[in-house]
């Protein structure tokens, strides 16, 4: 079964996976980032829903094909010693509450977002690197 790796939003699922179904709001988490690889059969994303003026819970999202297993088989009510490898794929979540932030959008001309990132509540603009420690 091939899987749709590349949807960013509920709406795009919605257009790319023709049985898909909702219940309440789709994109509650944001997607913050996404890497994925069609050829290699591996996805990484980092989603985040924010909760308004306390913070954000971040979620951590790798899956990988995995073919290294090997499947014995049975036939003739026994087990067949040639042995198939296992398709399968592995998934591998993370959650976590991160206090004190919230999604910062950046969207293109026309409105499209096209970035988001967890900043700080009280962000208001530059952040500047500090370069020397004084205690």
């Amino acid at each position: 079964m091939r899987k749709t790796l590349n949807n960013t939003t509920a709406k795009q699922a919605k257009n790319n996976v023709s049985d898909i179904e909702f219940w309440g709001d789709g994109d509650t988490f944001k997607l913050i980032s996404k890497a994925s690889s069609k050829k290699e059969g591996w996805m990484k994303s980092t989603k985040a829903m924010q909760i308004d003026g306390v913070g954000c819970v971040v979620q951590v999202t790798t899956q990988q094909a995995n073919d290294t297993g090997m499947l014995p088989m049975l036939s003739n009510g026994g087990l067949d010693l040639n042995a198939e490898t296992l398709k399968a794929s592995v998934v591998a979540e993370a959650l976590t509450f991160v206090p004190g932030t919230r999604i910062e959008e950046t969207s293109d001309d026309s409105g499209k977002v096209i970035s988001r990132k967890l900043v700080s509540i009280n962000f208001c603009g530059e952040v500047k690197a500090i370069t020397q420690y004084k205690p």
